[in-house]
């Protein structure tokens, strides 16, 4: 969490000036401008995807459905079916428009509920003294099943549980990953990713993303306090539930036999808020995992539609794209609720655990690719793609292996072996990172540069460039406006559509406006407005401001709890 107070800033300020010089809607798209070719933008879009089943979706959807089922009783699948129904209803009416405006409100009600349950939970277990006292003795009743005594260091809490700095070997979250290889996956999460990424690139100019960043950034402080401490102090309230570790008693409570810790913040929302407030917590709850799905099952659209679809048929009207777009988000869902059952019983139960491993199989190569394309103008399309194609085999290697003998637990270990899956997920994540730089590097040296004309304003060395860039998908891009002069002449001899198919445009978003045609200084004129990063210098002195004390209250919150 702390990670990201420090990769918004590295986002708004280095990232995002360079996305916007670019002139992308996606990362991908921004890899194809960099490097050209077709094979790097489809495969990261096939990736990324593939990212948001495993981890994403599945995992919020799982999150979703598991409290559904504590407050009402339901079966965990018919919850997951409630949860997607109402999610997707707005999201594929409204798309992005209607996504940033429920998060807006959504954002507010989660905070002001969460310290509500904040309040209630520190009120229940006597104050931060005796919170501290309390957690360390929280230990289960039942300890034993069919003559077996599980071992102590199962059901006792680690003694340095509130420390953020954990022992090199043998603690769970190792220092060095926590500093390094999580550093990774939060430099891919927030300066990568399609999902935050997007946002910052529907900003009015640079100073309203930075600020948006910054506020973000304030915002990611708040999960320690609303979050983390009421799920620690859920165990102590409801231990032998939280905390149970015999396989027959924790399926018997959650429905999971490697653990039930997914459970302890909705447990406690349940079972400690009065009823008018645990309906406020229901609707927070329900709203923050709306709020995540609705973005990413837009992002995940717009992927497919942009990246894939564009490459399967050669022109697609505008109505065909959103469609595709909207049938692909319905596919999507259909194999994430499939993925499910593996989700509820991976990393012992523990859903943080599972959605960090995933990532870090997956993602430290692509947080490669961004990194060294956006600071090493020598990196080029032969050395981004073989570095993708060596981390991806490794990653899947590690993970595939994984899964197939089993995450286990401390009750029932796995048997895979240690040179598999011994090293801790942060660690392979560091050294994942370090082959794949290795190889883009290698490989990119000892083959052609990408000559200077095509880099200005895409890599940073070249940012303030006032040269004109010539595309390495120049050609592709004048076949689509061609195109797309075609479709505007085809639209205006369409017939007026009746009011039964005016109805059907309108619910799916598809009856949209028609501006005037732009002339060419029009078309230039918007697109140099577009990818204009500057600033008015009273704002960009605020912000850069702003920027400095996150950064600073980012070091004062790790060297605190270290």
């Amino acid at each position: 969490m702390m990670q990201a107070l420090i990769f918004v800033v590295v986002l708004g300020w280095l990232f995002v000036p360079i996305y916007i010089k670019a002139g992308v809607v996606t990362m991908p798209e921004y890899l194809k401008k960099r490097f050209g070719g077709k094979r790097i933008q489809v495969y990261l879009s096939v990736l990324s995807l593939i990212l948001y089943i495993f981890t994403k979706i599945s995992a919020d959807i799982f999150s979703g459905a598991v409290f559904i089922q504590l407050a009402i009783g339901l079966n965990l699948y018919l919850a997951i079916i409630i949860l997607l129904a109402i999610t997707a209803l707005y999201t594929i009416t409204g798309g992005l428009a209607a996504v940033i405006y429920t998060d807006t409100l959504q954002t507010f009600i989660m905070v002001v509920g969460s310290f509500i349950l904040m309040g209630f939970a520190f009120s229940e277990v006597g104050g931060y003294d005796a919170f501290m006292r309390r957690y360390m003795k929280a230990i289960p009743s039942n300890i034993s099943y069919e003559n077996t005594v599980i071992n102590e260091k199962c059901y006792t809490p680690r003694n340095d549980s509130f420390h953020i700095f954990r022992d090199a070997v043998t603690g769970d979250l190792p220092w060095p990953g926590l500093v390094f290889g999580l550093s990774i996956l939060a430099l891919w999460y927030w300066c990568t990713d399609q999902v935050i990424v997007q946002r910052c690139l529907s900003g009015k100019n640079m100073s309203h993303v930075k600020a948006g960043c910054i506020m973000c950034g304030y915002l990611k402080l708040l999960p320690m306090f609303i979050i983390v401490m009421p799920g620690m102090i859920s165990r102590i309230l409801y231990t032998d539930v939280v905390a149970c570790v015999v396989p027959e008693v924790c399926q018997q409570y959650c429905g999971t036999a490697v653990g039930c810790t997914n459970v302890a913040y909705p447990k406690m929302v349940v079972e400690l808020m009065p009823n008018g407030l645990r309906g406020l917590m229901l609707s927070v709850m329900l709203a923050s995992l709306m709020s995540s799905l609705t973005s990413i099952f837009n992002s995940a659209s717009t992927l497919f539609t942009m990246d894939i679809y564009t490459k399967i048929r050669s022109r697609p009207s505008e109505k065909e794209l959103m469609l595709a777009g909207r049938a692909f988000m319905v596919l999507l869902i259909g194999i994430s609720i499939a993925w499910v059952p593996v989700v509820q019983s991976a990393q012992s139960g523990q859903l943080f655990d599972y959605i960090q491993s995933v990532t870090s199989y997956l993602g430290p190569p692509i947080a490669a690719v961004f990194l060294l394309a956006v600071f090493c103008k020598r990196v080029n399309e032969q050395g981004a793609f073989w570095g993708l194609m060596v981390g991806l085999l490794t990653g899947l290697s590690r993970m595939i292996a994984e899964f197939a003998y089993g995450t286990g637990n401390c009750v029932t270990p796995s048997n895979c072996p240690f040179i598999i899956c011994g090293i801790h997920y942060l660690y392979f994540a560091m050294i994942l990172f370090g082959v794949s730089a290795i190889v883009i590097l290698a490989v990119s040296f000892m083959t052609k540069p990408i000559p200077d004309v095509h880099l200005y304003r895409l890599c940073w060395s070249l940012r303030n460039s006032k040269e004109e860039r010539i595309d390495l998908d120049a050609d592709e891009e004048q076949d689509k406006a061609d195109e797309k002069d075609e479709e505007s002449v085809n639209e205006e001899s369409e017939e007026e559509p009746g009011c039964f198919k005016k109805a059907y445009n309108w619910f799916c978003g598809l009856d949209q406006q028609k501006g005037p045609k732009l002339s060419k200084e029009e078309e230039e004129a918007l697109k140099k407005k577009l990818t204009d990063t500057s600033e008015t210098p009273l704002w960009r002195n605020v912000v850069n401001i702003n920027g400095i004390i996150l950064l600073a209250v980012a070091v004062f919150c790790h060297a605190f709890f270290a």
